[in-house]
C-alpha cells in the first residue's frame, strides 16, 4: 500500500471539530527572568531561544509545550514531561481536554504555527506573541485514535532523521581524522630526507595584504569588480577558495594589492593559521599573507597542505592578547620540511584526492539532511492538512 492510500485510509470518514486553543488548554507565561539561572541547576529552565538553561527550581510539573515569546518566533518549540522552569516571555501550553493528544497538537504547530503568528505578531524590529494570539489559535482536533497514529508516524519520521544526520555527521568526522592521520603521516620525514627551510626561502613574494584608507568601512572601497577576501573567508573555504561575495571598486583597489589567482592565503590575526590558495585574482587585507612559491623550489598546493598539518604548532605561536595573531615574522624564521619537488608532487596528488573524497562528504551531507528533511516536512504536512468546514479563519 502507498504511502498516499495509508494516509487516505487513515483518514477516511473521519470527523474533525476545530476548536481555539484557548478552549482545549491553559496558555500562561513563566515568572522568571532569569534570577533562577544555575548552569549546575537539576531542572530544565525554558527561555525566550532555542537554548535551555538550569535552574535549581522548577515552576512546573506537566506535560506542555513552550513557545518563546520574542524572537525567532514560530521556529521554536519544546515539547516537555515533568518539572521544568519558565522565562517570564515564554509560553507554556498545557492542555486540560482529554479530546487532544499534547504531543499531536506539538507537531501541529510545528507545521502551521509559524505562518499564523508572523502574520499577527507585534513590533517592526523585534517581532513578539501576545497572549490572545495564542488562545485564538484555530487546531483542528480528529478522533484520539488518528492523532495517536499520526504522532506515532512522525515520532518515527523524527528518529529517522536524527539517526540519519547522526550517522552521516559520524561518517564525515571519521573520513576527516583519516585525512589529518594520513596527511600528518605523508608530511613526517625522518632527520637527512628533506631540507628545512623558512617559507621566505621558497617564495617569489611573502608579504600581508594590503588596506591602507582609514575607516575600513568606507563606503566608497566597495562595489567595484575587484574580488576581496577576509579571514573568515579563508577560515570557511577547502584547500581552494572558489568563490567571493564581497568587492574592491577602483578607489578600493588603489590603496589595496591584487594578488594572483594561486596565491597562498594565511591567516595572521583573528583566524589564526588558516589557509587557501586563490582561486581568482583578488585582494585581502594586511590581516592576510599571501605567498607565491617558486616554481623550482615548491608548489603552492605542498604549502597549503603542509601549513594545515603544522596548523596547532603555528597557533601555538601567536601573542596573547585580547585578539590572538601572528606576524609576518614568524614565518621568516620558521623551518618547514621540503623534500624533492617530486616528491612534494607525490604527496600533493595522494593529498588532492583526499581532499576531493572529504569535500564531496561536506558537501553532500548538508544536502542528504536536507532532502531527508523536505520528505518528512511533506509528509507531516500531509498528516496534518485537515479541510476547514463550517468554522471561522484564525482573526
Amino acid at each position: 500500500m502507498s504511502n498516499l492510500s495509508y494516509m487516505k485510509k487513515l483518514f477516511d470518514g473521519v470527523e474533525v471539530e476545530w476548536k481555539v486553543l484557548c478552549e482545549v488548554a491553559d496558555i500562561g507565561t513563566g515568572r522568571s527572568n532569569r534570577q533562577d539561572e544555575n548552569e549546575n541547576g537539576k531542572y530544565p529552565f525554558y527561555v525566550r531561544s532555542k537554548n535551555i538553561l538550569k535552574s535549581n527550581v522548577f515552576q512546573f510539573d506537566e506535560i506542555a509545550i513552550v513557545v518563546p515569546g520574542e524572537g525567532a518566533i514560530g521556529d521554536i518549540f519544546h515539547y516537555i514531561e515533568g518539572k521544568y522552569a519558565l522565562h517570564q516571555r515564554a509560553y507554556r501550553i498545557h492542555v486540560t481536554q482529554d479530546e487532544l493528544n499534547t504531543k499531536f497538537l506539538y507537531y501541529l504547530m510545528t507545521d502551521s504555527f509559524k505562518k499564523y503568528i508572523l502574520g499577527k505578531s507585534v513590533g517592526a524590529t523585534s517581532i513578539s506573541i501576545r497572549k490572545p494570539m495564542l488562545e485564538k489559535f484555530l487546531i483542528p482536533i480528529p478522533p484520539l485514535s488518528v492523532q495517536a497514529e499520526i504522532v506515532r508516524i512522525l515520532d518515527a519520521f523524527t528518529e529517522l532523521t536524527a539517526e540519519l544526520t547522526a550517522e552521516l555527521t559520524a561518517e564525515l568526522v571519521a573520513r576527516q581524522q583519516q585525512y589529518a592521520y594520513y596527511r600528518k603521516q605523508l608530511l613526517t620525514f625522518n632527520d637527512g630526507e628533506v631540507e628545512w627551510k623558512t617559507l621566505k626561502e621558497v617564495a617569489l613574494e611573502l608579504g600581508r595584504g594590503k588596506s591602507r584608507h582609514r575607516p575600513r568601512n568606507d563606503p566608497k572601497l566597495y562595489g567595484g569588480d575587484v574580488p576581496l577576501i577576509q579571514t573568515g573567508d579563508v577560515r570557511n573555504a577547502s584547500h581552494v577558495i572558489n568563490e567571493y561575495t564581497q568587492t574592491y571598486s577602483k578607489f578600493g583597489l588603489e590603496q589595496s594589492k591584487l594578488w594572483p589567482k594561486g596565491t597562498l592565503c594565511i591567516t595572521i590575526a583573528a583566524n589564526i593559521a588558516e589557509t587557501t590558495i586563490l582561486g581568482f585574482d583578488s585582494c585581502f587585507p594586511d590581516s592576510i599573507i599571501g605567498f607565491v612559491a617558486d616554481p623550482e623550489k615548491t608548489t603552492t598546493s605542498y604549502v597549503e597542505y603542509l601549513l594545515t598539518s603544522f596548523k596547532s604548532e603555528l597557533q601555538a605561536q601567536s601573542t596573547g592578547s585580547a585578539q590572538s595573531n601572528i606576524n609576518l615574522a614568524t614565518f621568516e624564521r620558521l623551518p618547514f620540511p621540503f623534500p624533492p619537488l617530486a616528491e612534494q608532487e607525490r604527496i600533493v596528488t595522494i593529498l588532492d584526492k583526499f581532499d576531493t573524497l572529504t569535500t564531496s562528504l561536506t558537501e553532500g551531507l548538508p544536502r542528504e539532511i536536507a532532502l531527508r528533511q523536505q520528505q518528512y516536512e511533506y509528509y507531516r504536512e500531509l498528516l496534518l492538512s485537515f479541510p476547514k468546514t463550517e468554522v471561522a479563519d484564525n482573526d
